[in-house]
């Protein structure tokens, strides 16, 4: 009788090889998603490498392996360990013209026999990743923005860190303003999106907010100013989103880019880029004209403080290390159950998934009706209209 071979099954087919990198804007949190990826994938026993510089790391093939040592300590630092940059594979800008570059990033997933690649990033990440997702490669998401504007999840990676941070600014120029008596602008990240904006506004008791969204009437700032200094308090702050614009911009706006998109020619698109891009170079000045416009309605000192790059870094809050650790997590567990070409986000505490196709291109915008917004105007704050 012959004995009988034991059947050893073979680990190798269950061990995985993943890829993270990080894109865009850095924002506080990054890290710890970096770390709860890595951390969850090594102790299922998978190889983690990490891209340095996002996917122009990837093109030019710059990786290092992630181990258990790497990861330890980077919970509480800002920023990313792994490096940031803004390149898009599908249009990479060259002396010569823009460059579709995605089949050499798909050279490199395939020469690291690559089972997924994890891309950390906000809107641009997402239509990026999408492109690659478009070639075949197996690819998961994390939204992270500081602007919050990431679309099918109600939170992203670096928006509350941010959000204490521009909220404590608007807090301390309070006394400067009281004690000089002038109007102060606070200049708070936001293009395209005003989550920020209002909830630094509503929490640090702005007394006027002006987001994207909503276009404002200077006008009618001013007169809610007036009114105030007429109570007998001669200062106010106000909240403003660097892509907040007047309704008299906005319609100029939305009339540039309406041509770009009806044009019928070559020579019509040229114009409306010409025009648009006239526009976002005035629109650079916009907040120091609006404290000039509001210093002559209502002769007070009007001064502008933008916060700038300050609402990025530092050390990221408890709950951006929270979310970034539980979407990480949850991202391997994705991975494992053979999902790709989703995004893991979150609807309050339960966690969610949704196809990238459905994120890119999608902005989620403050809508008029927004609890938020509701409250400020019972508040009283002006909201430019």
């Amino acid at each position: 009788m012959k004995p009988t071979r034991k059947h050893t099954p073979q680990k190798s087919r269950t061990k995985k090889r993943i890829a993270i990198l990080t894109a865009g804007g850095d924002s506080p949190g990054l890290n710890a998603a970096i770390r709860a990826i890595g951390k969850t994938a090594i102790s299922k026993g998978w190889t983690v490498i990490g891209f340095r510089d996002g996917f122009l790391g990837m093109l030019e093939d710059r990786w290092l392996e992630l181990k258990k040592d790497d990861l330890a300590g980077i919970l509480t630092i800002g920023g990313t360990v792994l490096g940031t940059s803004r390149l898009k594979p599908h249009r990479m800008e060259t002396p010569k013209g823009n460059v579709d570059v995605r089949d050499k990033l798909v050279a490199t997933y395939k020469r690291h026999k690559l089972d997924a690649l994890v891309c950390i990033g906000g809107g641009g990440t997402h239509k990026n990743a999408l492109k690659l997702a478009e070639k075949g490669l197996r690819i998961v998401t994390l939204p992270k923005t500081i602007d919050n504007d990431v679309a099918h999840t109600d939170s992203t990676i670096g928006f509350a860190t941010a959000l204490e941070i521009a909220t404590e600014a608007i807090d301390r120029l309070h006394s400067t303003a009281h004690s000089h008596h002038r109007i102060i602008l606070a200049e708070i990240m936001g293009h395209r999106a005003g989550w920020l904006a209002l909830g630094a506004g509503l929490a640090g008791g702005a007394d006027v907010i002006l987001i994207p969204e909503i276009p404002y009437d200077v006008n009618l700032i001013a007169s809610a100013i007036k009114r105030r200094v007429a109570r007998g308090t001669k200062f106010s702050i106000i909240a403003v989103a660097e892509g907040a614009r007047s309704i008299e911009d906005t319609r100029a706006y939305e009339a540039a880019h309406h041509a770009g998109k009806s044009a019928r020619n070559d020579a019509q698109k040229r114009v409306a880029r010409t025009v648009l891009a006239k526009l976002d170079a005035e629109h650079e000045d916009n907040i120091f004209r609006l404290s000039r416009q509001l210093h002559t309605l209502t002769g007070l000192d009007a001064r502008v403080s933008i916060l700038g790059y300050v609402q990025r870094g530092g050390t990221p809050s408890y709950r951006d290390r929270l979310i970034a650790t539980r979407l990480g997590t949850a991202c391997v567990e994705m991975i494992e159950a053979g999902k790709s070409g989703i995004m893991v986000g979150n609807d309050g505490d339960r966690i969610t998934t949704v196809p990238i196709s459905k994120v890119a291109g999608n902005l989620k915008a403050v809508p008029r009706d927004h609890p938020l917004i509701r409250s400020a105007r019972h508040l009283g704050t002006n909201l430019g209209d």
